[in-house]
């Protein structure tokens, strides 16, 4: 089932890895004073664009390659966001705007009245004093979550629309969670004014090239999982589920453990990237997992090419680009500019961006197509000259 690489996945992979891991740092670590210098705001934009990639690449594995239309993978996006943001607010020490030893949102809501032996630290708060916990929560709270879920849903035979609505109600059930106050996240304000990570200022430039890079590894490594899983035995049979999970069955496989399988894996992928968006962007607050946040990821699956791999990595970094753009010039209209974008791309464009060279190779040679076909069936003699 081994599929070789193509010459122009090839292409776009070292295009890729050239401009991620070597151009655009070195365009950033040039004196500001130099014309071809890229800022470091600029840079960290670049950074959530590349974290908005490896989440588009979780929906595809789902959507794409299994079928699994799922509306919620942004509450496991900020699930990584949230147990990082943890350990990088117990960071910030003395340095805040109380001078306590803990988060101001805590003093702010009198914790220390509510948690005295701690010194108004939540008990499930400890924990992330340790940055290897916090990683690991990264990890294990979103699979957590998704193989709970996927358990209740896919051993129910729920599929489809249904699994989509399923998806949406618990995103949005976690998203009201969150914007209380007293759930001990930071209410809608969320966590933010980040100092450090690692003992590295967080706002140094050298930083925030480092996390650009980190994100661009996370995305590499994560688009050669998606390519191994998508083009091994597993992904034959992922494609089959895809297609026609009866005759799945009926062959003998467990489906319902298929799938919880992709979606725990896909939850594990989003929160990774969630992880390193909270670092460079300064903030996670319960926005980022509105069910409009994971429709939006959708249209970048979408755009890009569903069941594709370099399509939602062009969808997410393009579509995002465009928002940037498009909130800046036009604010009013960019709900209006991302709708129509999806409709024209799935009227017109079905296959995505990367369809496109394909569509416009069949539409040429549906053009020539009758010019060959006339020649055939003329006589023999017709074009012989005559002596």
């Amino acid at each position: 089932m081994k599929r070789a690489i193509s010459k122009t996945e090839l292409g776009f992979l070292a295009v890729a890895g050239l401009l991620f891991f070597l151009v655009l740092p070195a365009l950033n670590a040039l004196p500001e004073s130099h014309p071809l210098h890229l800022t470091t705001f600029t840079l960290s934009l670049c950074g959530k664009y590349l974290c908005y990639a490896v989440l588009a690449l979780s929906v595809d594995l789902l959507w794409g390659y299994t079928g699994l239309l799922s509306l919620g993978q942004c509450l496991f996006f900020s699930l990584g966001g949230y147990a990082l943001g943890m350990y990088l607010m117990l960071k910030i020490g003395t340095r805040g705007q109380y001078h306590a030893d803990i988060p101001d949102f805590m003093v702010f809501l009198e914790f220390i009245k509510r948690y005295p032996d701690t010194g108004g630290l939540p008990p499930h708060w400890l924990p992330f004093k340790s940055f290897w916990f916090a990683a690991a929560a990264v990890v294990w709270v979103p699979a957590v979550v998704a193989a709970i879920f996927g358990f209740l849903a896919f051993r129910s035979r729920i599929k489809g629309v249904y699994f989509s609505i399923l998806t949406q109600a618990l995103t949005y059930a976690a998203c009201l969670m969150f914007f209380r106050n007293d759930f001990t996240f930071g209410g809608n304000n969320g966590l933010t004014d980040f100092k450090e990570i690692l003992g590295f200022d967080l706002n140094a430039a050298g930083t925030r090239r480092g996390l650009f890079i980190a994100t661009a590894v996370l995305l590499l490594a994560t688009y050669g999982l998606c390519r191994w899983l998508t083009t091994c035995r597993f992904g034959k049979i992922q494609r089959a589920i895809r297609d026609s999970e009866n005759r799945v069955l009926f062959s003998g496989y467990a489906t319902a453990n298929f799938k919880i399988f992709v979606f725990v894996v896909a939850a594990i992928i989003a929160s990774l990237g969630g992880a390193l968006f909270v670092p460079q962007v300064g903030i996670i607050n319960p926005s980022e997992m509105a069910t409009d946040k994971s429709l939006e990821a959708v249209v970048w699956v979408a755009v890009g090419g569903r069941g594709t791999l370099v399509g939602p990595i062009l969808g997410a970094i393009g579509v995002n680009w465009l928002k940037s753009y498009a909130t800046h010039a036009f604010p009013e209209y960019w709900l209006f500019i991302l709708g129509a974008l999806f409709i024209v791309m799935t009227l017109f464009f079905p296959k995505g961006i990367v369809g496109i060279p394909e569509q416009f190779r069949v539409w040429r040679a549906r053009r020539a197509g009758p010019a060959p076909a006339a020649a055939a069936l003329a006589p023999a003699g017709a074009t012989e000259e005559k002596p």
